[in-house]
């Protein structure tokens, strides 16, 4: 494994790229904020919200956010309500599972907070189990079915509701690393950045499952997709997690202190709805040798606020350790074994990275991060 020499993200990631001097395509496109006119970008997102606001009549909602109640929601609301005067709707997904307090209390105080309607799309449990079993044995995608809605949902409400103009937060190819990082504020190519594609509708059918299962499941229509606009607040305005954390939290935003000091992260305010959902981010960790630890204190790096040798301390320490709870919420709602869910997850570990010790577990066979 190959490492950025700025941060600690290694080659492994789909879709990363690393430049001559060894630094990975985030670190450099972070570096080239300081060559980016912000004011010149603001006025258009100026005359872009310009172009829509009112755009239904008075009181009618003239953009919609998609939203989960996290700590980037709060920020994406607060510009869109409070910042650019806009009536957005929000839309969001549920991921089924059983949620944190903190979850609970976030996506109520989003509504409350900002005075917002949420409306939220409850997938088929059923249908979420079957796939969700699926793709966990075959691909190591456990969540591929909410994640797909993620997408989806939000393209075919805006249709609905006639509100073209479609806010998500940050694009994470190019904020991160993956393989769509061209730096554009439509996000309309999203839905096929390899998050949630892939699988067809055949082989979905396969697994017993009527067509009306995957009712949206699929993107709208090419002619219909181009009528919306859907953009990526990141473009417009320096996107920065921490800050974004530290915004919601004055608002009212709850993270995990004092209910959960999960193993496997190094922070305790990113993704802190559910406890199984998490399975699936760690997931990256046995296929390619680094999971959310490694992601986050890459962006620490990037802010400032941690060291490279801090990182990498860190992510030796909890980067491999997927949290018990998060393994006991998946396997309930999925009725799998503890052994039945470390059985799959060994054969998932890559070969080429990981070796077993002495003991039976799965280490890497290499981690140096300077050559």
């Amino acid at each position: 494994m190959r490492y950025c020499k700025k941060c600690t993200m290694p080659d492994t990631r789909p879709g990363i790229t690393f430049d001559e001097n060894g630094v990975c395509c985030a670190c450099n496109h972070y570096e080239n904020r300081k060559n980016i006119d912000w004011d010149k970008r603001w006025k258009e997102f100026e005359a872009l919200c310009d172009k829509y606001r009112g755009c239904n009549g008075p009181g009618n909602y003239d953009c919609a956010i998609a939203v989960s109640g996290g700590k980037d929601s709060h920020f994406q609301v607060h510009i869109m309500k409070e910042v650019m005067h806009m009536n957005p709707v929000l839309f969001s997904v549920e991921d089924n599972f059983p949620m944190t307090e903190a979850g609970k209390h976030n996506i109520k105080n989003i509504s409350e907070t900002f005075g917002c309607p949420i409306i939220s799309y409850k997938p088929n449990i059923r249908a979420q189990k079957i796939i969700m079993r699926a793709m966990f044995e075959k691909y190591g995608k456990p969540t591929w079915y909410i994640d797909r809605y993620i997408y989806t949902y939000p393209l075919h409400m805006a249709l609905k509701f006639n509100t073209m103009l479609l806010v998500y937060g940050e694009n994470v190819s190019y904020e991160y690393g993956g393989i769509d990082d061209e730096e554009s504020y439509s996000a309309r190519s999203q839905v096929e950045n390899g998050a949630a594609s892939g699988v067809s509708e055949e082989e979905l059918l396969s697994l017993g499952l009527e067509k009306s299962d995957l009712a949206m499941l699929d993107a709208p229509k090419p002619e219909d997709l181009q009528r919306l606009d859907p953009i990526y607040l990141s473009y417009f305005l320096p996107w920065n997690s921490v800050k974004n954390y530290e915004f919601a939290k004055s608002r009212g935003f709850k993270d995990l202190t004092h209910e959960w000091n999960r193993t496997h992260h190094a922070e305790n305010f990113d993704q802190v709805d559910s406890r199984a959902y998490l399975v699936h981010s760690w997931l990256k960790y046995p296929k390619f040798g680094h999971a959310f630890t490694t992601d986050y204190t890459a962006r620490f790096i990037r802010y400032g606020l941690m060291t490279r040798d801090e990182a990498i301390r860190i992510i030796k320490e909890k980067d491999h350790a997927l949290d018990p709870k998060c393994v006991d919420d998946f396997c309930d709602f999925c009725g799998y074994t503890h052994t039945e869910f470390w059985a799959i997850i060994d054969k998932m570990y890559n070969r080429e990275l990981f070796k077993k010790d002495e003991f039976g577990r799965w280490v890497l066979k290499e981690a140096i991060y300077d050559e």
